[in-house]
């Protein structure tokens, strides 16, 4: 990782459930693997990459909603992998590969320009208080890569339940838009009405009740 570069993550290593540490041992070796030992990732169908995705609830039904799609999720939250490779097989998703470690990183040096289908951001860490502002995974030169590994027509969607962060993503996108690789897209005004192929999920619900808005965007790579 380049000096220069803040990490938008605190990586600690949590103690995994008894189920979590069955579904690791027996599957991760089979369906996970290490964005550090990941040299190039390709896949022989329309490749979609969602970063951070939590339990791994919605990835597992986007997965089993698009078969015909190949779905990595990369994360550093081990019971979160674990969970998701509980789900993977309880679905039976073939499908679905999942890496452990930084994205940026995965992004810079693994992924081949122009070959995504698609990125997904749900969620990430806000990180509220002012001080860590800096340390949000949304910022210019995070969107610019990711357009850069799009294909043409690909997408960035990402999604988030606080507001001055999703003020901060439309500013940043909307940056980028202006130099010409991304357009918003035309169901934004300036948000995205929450689309069905996006699960609801319990994080969510509770985010919900608690008074905070979902915001969705949507850009176009050009």
């Amino acid at each position: 990782m380049p000096e220069t570069r803040i990490p938008s993550f605190v990586h600690q290593r949590n103690r995994l459930s008894e189920g979590q540490q069955h579904a690791w041992d027996r599957w991760w070796g089979t369906w996970g693997g290490e964005v550090a030992d990941t040299t190039e990732l390709v896949a022989d169908r329309p490749l979609v990459l969602e970063i951070g995705p939590g339990m791994g609830e919605a990835t597992a039904a986007m997965a089993a909603a698009a078969p015909e799609v190949a779905h990595v999720a990369v994360e550093v939250f081990e019971p979160g992998l674990a969970k998701l490779l509980m789900l993977r097989a309880e679905l039976g998703l073939q499908n679905l590969r999942l890496l452990r470690g930084d994205a940026w990183d995965l992004l810079e040096r693994a992924v081949p320009e122009g070959s995504l289908e698609g990125v997904r951001v749900f969620f990430p860490d806000p990180w509220p208080k002012r001080r860590h502002h800096k340390r949000r995974l949304v910022r210019p030169e995070f969107v610019e890569l990711v357009a850069s590994r799009l294909r043409v027509g690909g997408w960035l969607h990402l999604a988030t339940d606080w507001q001055h962060y999703a003020d901060q993503m439309l500013r940043v996108c909307d940056a980028v838009a202006s130099t010409g690789s991304l357009v918003r897209d035309p169901a934004m005004d300036p948000w995205l009405p929450r689309p069905d192929s996006r699960p609801l999920t319990k994080f969510e619900q509770r985010a919900v009740r608690e008074g905070r808005e979902i915001r969705d965007l949507r850009y176009l790579r050009q």
